[in-house]
């Protein structure tokens, strides 16, 4: 779990990842600590040495618009990275929660109207929140189909699953990482994240990284043990009536093998269904429930 001392822990993860020649500065060899020193973020900030120490160390609490816009020049962060930056730095932002964890029955109705998509609702924590037949489908081999940083750092089936775990696995973190930053204050967050760490060494080296990058497109590279590989197109559509959910559609390019796999991966996904119909109805008979 991170620290206290959020601003900081930022400050000192991202200047890890920044060598000197990447922002013109001469290296001179072996350094006791990796990326740059704290002197030299501060020369490229134009801030002076002990005012940057004090910021990192948690002493300096509110540093100006300038100086934070100038530190996220200094240390390369692209626009999303320096949103977060600015989250942490200016008290301004606030502390905010993520809306529920129940979809919307219009949401519902609308992912089921999708039947040639794999299509599903993720909460900011990453939890699957709803999904259609496809997607249910899709992501069957996994023991259970609840949150996608656990399926993907907690269940052995993930390694298999993704044709790039480690892209993957990478992505996700700093997604969450990027909605962590939309909602400090989000307890269900927290608790995810103080689980995978626990559990997953592979996680915690990841989020000490603060990698921040917030999931929009992507083409995704799946394994799946019934149709095969499928090469995918991922988009996602913020939810304006429910911040931090967001509706994920999976799609293929017409005429290609993934768009055979999806119209294969369908054909599966109704059997399900209907195999699960049967049963339901098999259910109501033993107990006596005769209503159509």
């Amino acid at each position: 779990m991170d620290s206290e001392n959020k601003l900081g822990d930022y400050l000192r993860a991202r200047r890890a990842l920044v060598r000197p020649q990447d922002v013109g500065l001469p290296d001179y060899g072996q350094r006791r600590v990796p990326g740059l020193r704290r002197d030299e973020v501060a020369l490229l900030a134009g801030v002076s040495t002990d005012y940057y120490i004090r910021l990192e160390q948690g002493r300096e609490r509110h540093p100006s618009d300038q100086v934070l816009r100038a530190i996220a020049g200094a240390l390369r962060l692209d626009d999303a990275a320096a949103a977060h930056l600015f989250r942490l730095g200016l008290p301004v932002f606030g502390a905010r929660s993520a809306t529920s964890l129940t979809v919307a029955p219009e949401l519902s109705r609308l992912m089921d109207g999708m039947p040639d998509v794999p299509a599903f609702m993720v909460g900011a924590a990453q939890d699957i929140l709803g999904a259609n037949a496809m997607a249910r489908e899709l992501y069957r081999g996994f023991a259970r189909y609840d949150n996608l940083l656990r399926m993907i750092f907690l269940d052995p089936y993930a390694r298999s699953f993704y044709g790039d775990w480690d892209a993957a696995s990478r992505l996700a973190v700093s997604n969450l990482r990027a909605s962590s930053s939309q909602f400090p204050a989000d307890e269900h967050i927290e608790r995810v994240v103080g689980e995978l760490t626990l559990h997953s060494p592979a996680f915690a080296n990841l989020w000490a990284r603060y990698e921040v990058r917030p999931r929009t497109r992507e083409e995704k590279h799946f394994v799946h043990p019934r149709v095969g590989e499928l090469r995918l197109h991922f988009e996602t559509f913020a939810v304006a009536s429910a911040p931090g959910q967001h509706l994920s559609v999976y799609s293929a390019e017409p005429g290609s093998a993934s768009h055979d796999g999806l119209v294969l991966l369908r054909r599966l996904a109704e059997h399900a269904t209907a195999d699960s119909g049967d049963s339901d109805q098999v259910t109501a008979l033993e107990r006596g429930d005769t209503r159509s």
